[in-house]
């Protein structure tokens, strides 16, 4: 493969290796089947690592290792099962999250604790485990899956989940000038309503025909996973709604 801090083309995904969290469902399994159909080498972190979803991937270029987003050690485990099995890793998206109901006159603080080791906390240390790995081939790759609920706030949502994916804005830009000087590319994805299971009681969402598929946030993730060091995307919106500024 051509040095891709020096080309202008679009990167091969042959031979890339990339570790998807969530994968098992929604917006991780259209990924997952996506990246699969394109030719990369997946490392599929899933609570339930015997998922039958997997079953028509190709097992030479396909580990399902466990991974709870709330349990430290699982992180550190699955990194260093993708490492023996693959001996490299080109790419991280952390894809998996959860949205429970908050606001500032209802519910229960440890709501917040519960998204916080999730949505944040988790990344967070996927990035940092994985981030030597991904400077190694000087073009890697990281895709926060976040929302545009971190980048704005509308009092029809949790004030939590708003609050986490903030932070995951805030994350991205610090993995992107953390690994930047070695050929790290780092994205937060922000895509409005997608039609999955995770929004479908969120009051007033947009309505399921209205909804972003996630076979489309799956192509947006494959463009971004083979643009060149030259063309960084620290933030790409995807709305389904009609606002001033997103």
């Amino acid at each position: 493969m051509a040095d891709a801090s020096a080309s202008p083309e679009m990167l091969d995904p042959t031979g890339r290796v990339v570790m998807l969290s969530g994968a098992s469902r929604g917006i991780g399994l259209a990924i997952a089947r996506r990246l699969h159909a394109q030719g990369y080498t997946l490392s599929l972190g899933v609570r339930n690592p015997d998922a039958a979803v997997f079953a028509a991937f190709d097992p030479a270029r396909t580990l399902v290792q466990r991974f709870d987003a709330e349990q430290a050690e699982t992180a550190a485990q699955w990194v260093d099962a993708t490492v023996a099995r693959f001996g490299r890793i080109d790419a991280l998206i952390n894809n998996a999250g959860i949205l429970r109901p908050l606001d500032l006159r209802s519910g229960d603080e440890s709501v917040l604790d519960e998204m916080w080791a999730v949505n944040v906390k988790a990344p967070f240390r996927l990035i940092r485990l994985a981030l030597p790995h991904l400077e190694k081939g000087g073009h890697g790759r990281i895709i926060n899956v976040a929302s545009t609920d971190g980048k704005r706030y509308r009092d029809t949502v949790s004030v939590a989940y708003a609050m986490t994916k903030h932070a995951v804005m805030a994350l991205t830009h610090a993995a992107k000038f953390a690994g930047w000087e070695k050929g790290v590319r780092v994205t937060a994805l922000c895509p409005g309503a997608v039609d999955t299971d995770l929004v479908a009681s969120v009051p007033g969402v947009t309505p399921s025909a209205n909804r972003i598929a996630p076979e489309t946030i799956a192509e947006t993730v494959a463009f971004l996973l083979r643009l060149p060091n030259t063309a960084s995307v620290a933030e790409l919106v995807l709305n389904t709604r009609l606002e001033s500024w997103i």
